[in-house]
């Protein structure tokens, strides 16, 4: 059975949270493990996060006090677009916006690179991303927007299988 939902909200940062809990609550019906829901809502988070600060350079929220000058605390409204895709116990997550884009995806893919060193960002979001889901692919164009399709099998913690 296929099922679909898919939400658009704010790149505002009080709505990282409101994304990785509606994903979470989507997939529940297949009772996942705590540490798939975990994996889960990282990556969504880290997914989010990157078009909101990134995408649209909406900083409010993600640096540290005093550390982001007012005027460019919200540049640009923006949306984000979160559309996930239950297959059986296969999970595909789509986080898109249409923000600034990225010249160069294979860099901004490696640990530890930012373009953010002032809001102390640690460089890792595509490191968890790929980490905690099962595929990860990027795909950015300067000045159209950014996706990162993600899927993770549910289910495959070695208790189910009765391994150890």
């Amino acid at each position: 059975m296929k099922n679909e939902m898919e939400i658009i909200f704010d790149a505002v940062s009080d709505n990282e949270a409101f994304a990785r809990v509606a994903v979470a609550a989507f997939v529940s019906n297949l009772n996942p493990t705590l540490e798939e829901l975990a994996d889960i809502k990282t990556a969504v988070s880290e997914a989010v996060t990157n078009s909101i600060i990134h995408g649209y350079e909406n900083l409010y929220g993600y640096g540290r006090p005093g550390r982001c000058p007012a005027d460019q605390k919200k540049t640009n409204p923006g949306k984000v677009q979160v559309k996930c895709v239950l297959e059986g116990d296969l999970l595909h997550i789509r986080v898109t916006d249409r923000g600034k884009g990225m010249d160069n995806v294979e860099q901004a893919m490696e640990p530890l690179f930012t373009t953010k060193p002032e809001l102390e960002r640690s460089g890792m979001g595509f490191a968890f991303m790929e980490a905690f889901m099962d595929d990860l692919e990027v795909e950015s164009s300067p000045g159209k927007g950014t996706v990162v399709s993600m899927s993770k099998k549910l289910g495959t913690g070695s208790w189910i299988e009765g391994e150890e």
